[in-house]
This record gives C-alpha cells, structure tokens and sequence, in this order.
C-alpha cells in the first residue's frame, strides 16, 4: 500500500463541484494536490441547485458559504403541493427554522455560483484545464496519468471526480454506457417581470401522478425565477444530455396542471427553456481500489429528484479527507471511505430514485441534519472543525453556526 507520507502527491480528475471541492479540502489540510479539468477553462454553466444543509456545512468547513448565501435565496420553506388543483401536501419550514433544526440554512441559486464559491477555495494554479483523461497505469511506483493530448503527469494516487461519464470509472471497470430513466426535464429561467405580478412562493414541488413541476427562485433579490419540468418520456434519441426544449409541447404535457403553473410555463420565453435527459446507473457503486477512488457521480449516478447529487458529492469529499487524515496508508484510507459511505448513499438512491421525498408529511432529518464533518468520528475518521478565517466569514454575513 502507498503510504500517505508528506510530500504525497494526489491527482484529481474532473474540477466540477465535487472535485474542487475535494480539492481545497486536501490542499486546506496541507496535502500536494494536482486537478486535471477536460473543459478548456473555468465556465459558470448549469441551471438551478439546491444547498441543503447538510451541503452547506461543508461550505461552512471552506469559508465559502458567504459567497452562496449573498448569490443565493433562503427560501422560507419548502412548499409541497398537489399538481392538480395545489392543495397543500406537506410544507418543510427552513429560514432560520432550517439552522436551528439542522445545524445549518438552506439556500437556492445558480449552480455556476456554486461553482464559483468552490473554486474560490482552490490553489490557485493547480487546476490544468483542457486535459481529458485517457488513460490510467497504476502498476508501478506512482500512477501514470494519459491525456489525449499526449501528455502525461504522474502521481501517488488519483481521485475520479469525473461526473456521469467518468473516464476514471471506465479504466476501473469497463465502459458502461449510463442508463437513460425514462424521464425528462425541461428547465428554464427568466426575469420576475415576465410573471406579470403572480405571487410566487419562494420553493415549491408541484406533484402531479407520474410528473411535477419544481419552481424557485435563483438570487437573493428573487429577481430571476427558475422551474423543472419533469415527465416521462419513452425514449431519448441521442447521446447528448439535453437539446433545445420545444416550449409547446411543454406547455401540452402540463396543461393539467393548477393555473399558476400553467401561467409559469406559459411565460417562458422560447429560446429559455431546455431539454434534459435523466441518466443514472444501477446502484453498483464503484469506490476504486488502493490506488484510485471514486467520488461523486463517477461513483454513485442518482435521480436528481431529492436535490442531492450535489451534497453527496461534497459528503463523499469530507468523508476521504477524514479518512485520509485518520490513516497512513491511502488504501485503507479509502476503504475506509468506501465503508462508511455505502449506506448512505444507498438509502439516498433509493429514496431519490422513488421520488416520494416530501410528497407527504415527510422526516428530513435523516437528509439534511447529516453532518460528514464528525458523523462516525472516531480514531479512524477524525472529525473535522471551521477554521478561526471561516467563522469570522459566518459573522460577517450575520450568523453563526456553533
């Protein structure tokens, strides 16, 4: 096994919000970290996200939670409701409810904000972009890294951060083509003003029988109002994730629906709204090995329908780190991850992959008071504490987080 000696080097693959992330983690902790980034350069690109708490004390840990707080809208709950004619089904308090609860607030914005905020934390300099992985040789005394465009660098382990379509996973395993749902999205965004004055609730799920509508705001001015559309679809006649969204029919499929959500869709303009396909994997997680380890979707694919690829993303992050910090070798170090990960992404599978989650009078304890900075603490997995710097942020955005 590679001893986790100082001077180790660690190379990620993927600079997506996993994987810068994971970076600053290790490069906070004192640790040689290299990211290798396929996109030619850093892009705010995505649509709407969702911080749960349970995400955000991992932000909290980086002393970027400001940056999402002040880009971002606390919603003052979120709001279930049935699809046909909006009756109430059950409705989650957050607000300053959500940081007495669950140790931390809960914030809707623009994921490229997210992505901004993480990659704030990085090293500079230590992310190379423009490097699509092509290769990866672990038998001798560091790992081989090969890039398609011939180079190559080489380190003491490597961490697949690389999302649905992992070039790491494929080394590890094969290639595997991700496995279309069945399901569609169509999202959009656009100005307050085009809503021509329909009182907007700050977070709300439309449930409709095998469909629903999704609806928040993006910024803390509630300027810019953002919805997902899911629906069954039979078929997915590309590779490509999503294509350019055919607002008519959109407007068709939903036409059920309570008239304020008509009314939403109806305001989008044409060229706003785009068409996603939902793929995941079967729940076949792949960790690694001793010398290559998983996170994220390169590891555990999910539906998106409880908001939480993102927050097991940045789980998985401060769980290795614990684990990495609690051990002297990396192999045990991530088995040790692997262990006490599997569980719980397991039962986040499952549940995300019914879509039931708040459908009815709902317990999101168990989601959201997750805490993966002392969760399991032991002599294995040392717990992990803010920073004097990342408090004294928390105080100056006016709240503090014991």
């Amino acid at each position: 096994m590679i001893s986790r000696q100082a001077g180790a080097r660690i190379a990620i693959v993927g600079a997506g919000l996993g994987g810068s992330a994971l970076g600053a983690l290790l490069q906070r902790e004192g640790f040689d970290v290299a990211i290798y980034e396929q996109a030619p350069r850093f892009m705010r690109v995505g649509a709407g996200i969702h911080l749960s708490p349970n995400l955000m004390r991992v932000l909290q840990l980086l002393g970027v939670h400001r940056q999402a707080l002040l880009a971002g809208q606390e919603p003052a709950a979120f709001v279930n409701r049935r699809a046909s004619d909006g009756e109430l089904l059950y409705r989650l308090t957050l607000g300053n409810t959500a940081s007495e609860r669950f140790g931390a607030t809960f914030v809707a914005l623009k994921r490229g904000d997210l992505h901004a905020a993480l990659m704030s934390a990085v090293t500079p300099g230590s992310v190379t972009w423009g490097k699509r992985l092509a290769g990866l040789d672990w038998r001798g005394e560091t790992v081989e890294l090969a890039f398609e465009d011939g180079s190559r660098a080489h380190a003491d382990v490597v961490i697949g951060a690389d999302g649905l379509r992992s070039r790491v996973r494929e080394v590890l395993r094969g290639f595997e083509k991700p496995v279309y749902s069945g399901q569609v999205a169509f999202r959009g965004s656009y100005p307050r003003a085009l809503l021509e004055n329909l009182p907007v609730e700050d977070l709300t799920k439309w449930w409709g029988e095998h469909t629903f509508v999704l609806s928040y705001w993006l910024d803390r001015a509630r300027e810019e109002f953002y919805f997902a559309a899911m629906t069954p679809q039979a078929e997915w006649p590309t590779d490509a994730s999503s294509m350019p969204g055919d607002v008519d029919e959109m407007r068709s499929l939903f036409d059920d629906f309570h008239p304020d959500v008509r009314h939403m869709l109806a305001r989008a303009p044409r060229d706003s709204v785009a068409k996603w396909a939902l793929f995941e994997r079967a729940p076949q997680f792949e960790f690694g090995n001793d010398r290559v380890v998983l996170i994220g979707d390169a590891c555990h694919p999910m539906r998106p329908f409880m908001s939480q690829g993102a927050a097991m993303a940045l789980e998985d992050a401060t769980i290795l780190l614990r684990a990495i910090k609690g051990s002297t070798e990396f192999g045990a170090a991530f088995a040790t991850y692997a262990q006490h990960r599997i569980d719980r992404l397991g039962r986040v599978h499952r549940v995300s992959s019914a879509n039931t989650f708040m459908r009815g009078p709902t317990e999101p304890d168990w989601v959201f008071g997750y805490d993966a900075l002392s969760v399991g603490a032991s002599t294995v997995l040392p717990p992990l504490h803010r920073t004097d710097r990342a408090r004294a942020a928390y105080q100056l955005a006016g709240r503090e987080f014991a």
